[in-house]
């Protein structure tokens, strides 16, 4: 009776452990397609195609370097897109938004540095050190520098959930692609957007997730 008894209460966790996982394999199928989808038409490759009228571009923060002390690839073609944006006259101010809550490692000064050297005026460029997360340095675009309308600056799969983020927060928001490292070089990074992308859904619609630190305003005017 006891075998009898076991085999069914296995069978019947079973059924719910592989309902569970089709369950959860159908969620992030549909995020990833839900906040692909809704960025499509929002997204520009080139300059020439990337629409006037935004003044402001909202860099998004990477480490300068890898692990192993490499140039991080991901941040150089971020820096030449915000960039070419600027010197092609479509923008005239650039957020850079990134990590700086530890004193030694610091996003947005590397940003600025390397904007710099490309020739950005300092005076083009504001620094947001509490972009911890992509949610946070979006929301702060506008609660913290006043901005309702922006280019968002980044790699495809990085600005597809950014301008996810940006219109359930009311931000007019446009995204313009850096290029992307090659396949072997963006491999994992590809497979956690995927569940980076679940977890903006999970976020914005489930548990209203709020940026870390917002603090006082600083308006940025052009």
């Amino acid at each position: 009776m006891k075998s009898i008894l076991l085999k069914i209460k296995n069978l019947f966790f079973n059924k719910w452990t592989v309902g569970g996982g089709l369950l959860l394999l159908g969620f992030v199928l549909i995020s990833n397609w839900v906040i692909i989808s809704s960025a499509k038409k929002s997204i520009y490759s080139t300059v020439a195609e990337t629409p006037k009228g935004y003044k402001v571009a909202l860099l998004l923060g990477t480490s300068r370097y890898t692990i192993r002390g490499t140039t991080n690839l991901y941040f150089k073609y971020r820096i030449k897109a915000a960039a070419d944006l600027y010197r092609s006259g479509k923008i005239k101010h650039i957020i850079v938004s990134g990590d700086n809550r530890v004193k030694n490692y610091n996003e947005p000064k590397q940003m600025q540095i390397a904007l710099m050297a490309l020739g950005i005026p300092e005076s083009a460029i504001t620094l947001d050190y509490a972009g911890f997360r992509t949610l946070d340095s979006v929301v702060r675009s506008k609660k913290v520098f006043g901005q309702r309308e922006i280019i968002i600056v980044s790699q495809r799969f990085h600005v597809e959930r950014a301008l996810f983020i940006a219109d359930k927060y009311d931000i007019n928001a446009v995204g313009f692609t850096a290029q992307d490292p090659p396949g072997k070089y963006s491999l994992k990074t590809r497979i956690r957007e995927v569940f980076a992308k679940t977890k903006a859904v999970i976020d914005l619609y489930i548990i209203n997730k709020k940026p870390k630190f917002l603090g006082k305003k600083e308006q940025i005017k052009i």
